[in-house]
């Protein structure tokens, strides 16, 4: 079924999560995180880590894969990611985080060695590279971990939206897709790369939620990226959120960017509402109880 493409311009809401400040390391109102493991995959000759959060149980679990943004500066600091954890295993799904070549201790380099500044076929080729990392991940999981192969859903957010969009144009694992603010601070900045993603939107055909605040660089590409899908016969939503400000995020052009890392309180519920229509958590996993250290 085809949903009417609509745009959601949300109620006004307060408040954003500590927990997601430093990759989900959470203050102290933040709740316990769940635990997780390590694990290493290959994708061709390069040997890539990932995060895997589970619910309680042996599943198999539905599963969400998390596409983390860049981290300039912090490529080789390992970030599980813990705040999204906190979202979706609560709510009974596995999450599975990548860390993409040149993050972490993923082998490869750095986005910075590799690009520098530039943002043509250089950038371009890099992110679909990272996409194929995403992918390989994916293959891994159904093989190796207690997941769903049939309720596989993810989420990316800024240069993870954009690896979002490549990886869901060139696999047919996903059943749910969750866009945040993909290149977002970007978009005007690289034609190539809009061209990229508005062909690999032509691709997807699982149905996708594009979300972005009213005042992050621009909210052209959550339309486009939604619109371009739905005219090519996905179910496509897109939510714009008001105007959004936290004084960590130092960007005073597009401070709505920091929505999907500060402002987990507002798009929450709409993301488990969303997941729960594709990927039926209750219907796997049974134990929804999840409790750890913070990593």
């Amino acid at each position: 079924m085809i949903w009417p493409h609509r745009v959601w311009v949300c109620a006004l809401l307060v408040g954003y999560s500590v927990a997601a400040a430093q990759g989900g390391q959470g203050g102290p109102a933040s709740p316990p995180s769940p635990e997780y493991q390590t694990v290493f995959y290959n994708n061709g000759n390069l040997r890539l880590e990932a995060y895997f959060y589970k619910p309680q149980g042996n599943g198999p679990f539905p599963v969400v894969v998390y596409n983390h943004g860049s981290r300039a500066g912090f490529e080789r600091a390992e970030r599980p990611m813990a705040f999204i954890a906190r979202v979706l295993v609560l709510a009974g799904y596995a999450v599975l985080v990548p860390e993409r070549r040149g993050y972490g201790k993923s082998d490869g380099a750095t986005f910075a060695e590799e690009i520098g500044s530039d943002r043509g076929e250089r950038f371009v080729r890099r992110l679909e590279a990272e996409a194929a990392d995403v992918n390989a991940a994916v293959d891994y999981a159904k093989a190796q971990l207690p997941i769903d192969a049939e309720r596989i859903g993810v989420i990316g957010y800024s240069f993870g939206g954009i690896v979002t969009t490549l990886a869901a144009a060139r696999s047919k694992a996903f059943v749910a897709v969750v866009n945040q603010a993909p290149g977002a601070l970007n978009w005007d900045r690289s034609p190539l790369l809009r061209q990229e993603l508005l062909a690999s939107a032509e691709k997807i055909k699982t149905s996708m939620v594009c979300m972005a605040a009213k005042n992050d660089a621009t909210t052209e590409n959550v339309r486009s990226i939604c619109a371009k899908a739905q005219a090519h016969g996905a179910a496509t939503d897109v939510i714009i959120y008001p105007p959004f400000t936290d004084a960590r995020f130092d960007n005073p052009t597009a401070p709505g960017h920091a929505i999907f890392f500060y402002g987990v309180d507002i798009w929450r519920q709409d993301v488990l509402n969303f997941l729960a229509k594709y990927l039926k958590p209750d219907a796997h996993s049974p134990d929804k109880a999840a409790t750890g250290s913070d990593h």
